[in-house]
């Protein structure tokens, strides 16, 4: 933490960038500032409580200093080990999966205020914030009762990662994406899936990060290889796929050698900053910058890029689909005025916003876009709970939530289901994903938002 800040006040760049869309880079100027100032160092205290302060959400320009400070929250957690209530907030998979099996009886009982609330204040959770009520059936469940679970022969065919937020806690999410699927012609398959990642990466727990991380690697490029197109619905399971796992695996010995760069050289392909042929540098002046040593470097580099490279989020698959005049065409008419707000983990994967194309194909609703560039929900998946964390929050949530104000639509719609949790948390109006709406649409004669 202590290089992040040497790094970021040599900088100065995101003292101004990120000063309203951040909480993390305000405190390191803040702190860096008031060192300066007043010549006593910045204590092992603030730097731990300043990492915490970091939600990942990809918006800042340098890779390498958001890793770093994920970096610094695992060697914590390694040295001090993590608190139980910690563990129970991060681990979205293992409280999914906890209450899927659940009776129903103790579902509806802690679904009730009292003890809801007793257990969210055994989480760490802010007494403000209202723990996700847990579903009858996951959608887990629902694909194996379904046979999704099975390998269909017809194709087109996909292989759907749901991820644990929409497979535990909103399983109307996954069931709405089989349903657009289906209806466009395309068979599902749900293959044996862990969560993503994130959540315990956020956390510091790289043990059950990586185990689970590996685990979905080998899992979807097996059923890459048997022809099935790979999707997910989930923006933040596709920028940890997409973005988060291959970074630095250029710089791998393997992926070298297949660039074709020599004994003394280090070829960067121009393709990661978004242009084409690869930049030529000296291998002695920068052996020791340019090196696959990040996050996940443990995985065979090729592998990564490769996931990254065959997953597709779900609303640029249906694009492709449009593009390729191989969508449905019949929506049914919705009436009504939707907000869409697409997600910093959306927009970090550079698809465009291709919902906003989709669901202005509906007959009758009105889209509003709502955000920037640099507009983030605050929220950071589990962290928005926590007690410490919740003010700040709220608080970098705010000029966003005022542009959905501005709109005052029948319902705010968007593809990340920690925005929906913020946005439900702040926000008066129904909270839909866009596949839900496209759901509806198809679904002839409901016309209810």
């Amino acid at each position: 933490m202590r290089s992040v800040v040497d790094a970021c006040a040599d900088c100065d760049v995101c003292r101004f960038l990120m000063d309203e869309s951040c909480l993390f880079f305000p405190e390191l100027y803040r702190l860096y500032d008031q060192e300066k100032d007043t010549g006593v160092p910045i204590g092992e205290n603030a730097l731990s409580r300043l990492s915490d302060m970091c939600t990942l959400c990809g918006l800042c320009p340098c890779p390498d200093i958001r890793m770093k400070v994920i970096q610094a929250k695992t060697e914590r957690a390694r040295a001090r080990g993590m608190p139980l209530s910690i563990k129970l907030l991060a681990d979205v998979q293992r409280f999914g999966q906890i209450g899927a099996r659940a009776p129903k009886m103790l579902k509806s009982a802690l679904s009730s205020p009292p003890l809801c609330g007793m257990a969210g204040k055994a989480a760490g959770v802010h007494p403000e914030r209202s723990l996700p009520r847990l579903p009858d059936e996951s959608f887990f469940a629902w694909a194996r009762r379904r046979g999704l679970d099975r390998p269909p022969d017809r194709t087109p065919r996909v292989a759907y990662f749901a991820g644990c937020t929409a497979g535990y806690l909103f399983p109307e999410v996954a069931r709405a994406a089989v349903a657009v699927l289906e209806r466009n012609g395309v068979s599902v398959f749900v293959p044996p899936q862990q969560c993503c990642g994130m959540p315990t990466l956020l956390e510091g727990d790289d043990q059950t990060t990586l185990q689970r991380a590996e685990t979905n690697l080998n899992t979807l490029l097996a059923a890459a290889r048997e022809g099935f197109d790979i999707v997910c619905s989930c923006p933040t399971c596709g920028f940890l796929m997409t973005s988060l796992l291959r970074e630095r695996a250029v710089y791998s010995a393997a992926c070298q050698r297949l660039l074709g760069a020599g004994a003394d050289e280090i070829k960067v392909p121009e393709a990661e900053r978004g242009g084409k042929g690869a930049a030529c540098l000296k291998k002695s002046m920068y052996e020791n910058i340019l090196k696959d040593d990040g996050y996940f470097s443990s995985f065979d580099p090729l592998q990564r890029i490769a996931l990254s490279e065959t997953m597709l989020d779900m609303g640029a698959y249906l694009d492709g689909l449009r593009q390729d005049g191989a969508l449905n065409a019949g929506p049914g008419e919705l009436s009504g005025r939707v907000a869409y707000y697409a997600p910093c983990h959306q927009r970090e994967q550079g698809i465009g916003a291709p919902y906003l194309e989709l669901l202005s194909r509906i007959p009758g609703l009105t889209v509003e876009p709502v955000g920037g560039a640099m507009d983030c929900c605050g929220m950071g998946g589990s962290l928005g709970f926590k007690k410490d964390f919740h003010d700040a929050s709220v608080r970098l949530a705010k000029p966003l939530v005022r542009k959905i104000q501005a709109v005052a639509p029948d319902a705010v719609v968007t593809d990340c289901l920690s925005c929906r949790l913020q946005f439900q948390h702040l926000l008066p109006y129904p909270v839909r994903h866009p596949l839900e709406i496209l759901a509806r649409a198809y679904r002839a004669g409901d016309p209810e938002i």
